[in-house]
């Protein structure tokens, strides 16, 4: 049986910052590399065939973070544009209080949390989703039908969009689906790619 493994990236500068951070390329911050160390640390015993990660930095960063372990030393590892954050428009690089202020909370609310509505000049979550699954399908699923293990670190609403097609949620229930920066999510799949077990760590 396959694992599949999602990883939110560590907290970055944007995060620390209350700021929408979208296609912005910012580093992590110092608690967002303890939390990738932390992650690497609850993954310690997994066997990894092949790790993904957006082409992002902080995505980057904290995979590169989690296979620092000589035992992951010859994973390979790909940085690849479709796990990429849903892109926020022209909301990118405000901040969410101040933002909220000049639309209202209930706005932003449906922006960031809504499954089909879509940020001024962004992506909703649905279009993120169009290109994660595309990837998955043709990327992932044959590696995981061949019993290969597979890490991915990504970000908040690509996991989101991930989860939501996985776990076949509702746009309803994916609205209060919450990823904790660092967070870990454990799927294991049979051979038909039936979910056997789902865990967080």
């Amino acid at each position: 049986m396959a694992l599949l493994v999602l990883v939110r990236h560590g907290e970055s500068t944007a995060n620390l910052a209350n700021v929408f951070t979208g296609w912005l390329n910012v580093a992590l911050s110092p608690k967002g590399e303890e939390e990738a160390r932390a992650a690497a640390e609850k993954l310690r015993g997994f066997h990894f065939d092949a790790a993904y990660s957006s082409d992002l930095l902080r995505a980057e960063r904290t995979l590169d973070l989690i296979v620092a372990r000589p035992a992951w030393a010859t994973i390979p590892v790909h940085h690849v544009w479709a796990l990429r954050e849903r892109m926020y428009g022209d909301l990118q690089g405000l901040n969410k209080a101040e933002t909220a202020l000049k639309y209202g909370q209930a706005q932003i609310d449906i922006w960031r949390r809504s499954y089909a509505v879509a940020p001024p000049g962004g992506e909703s979550l649905q279009q993120t989703q169009e290109r994660v699954v595309k990837f998955y399908e043709a990327e992932i699923v044959p590696q995981l039908r061949a019993g290969r293990n597979i890490l991915i670190v990504a970000h908040g609403n690509t996991l989101r969009a991930l989860r939501m097609y996985l776990e076949q949620l509702t746009p309803k229930q994916v609205e209060s689906l919450e990823i904790v920066t660092g967070g870990i999510c454990v799927y294991q799949f049979d051979a038909q790619l039936k979910i056997q077990e789902l865990r967080t760590l």
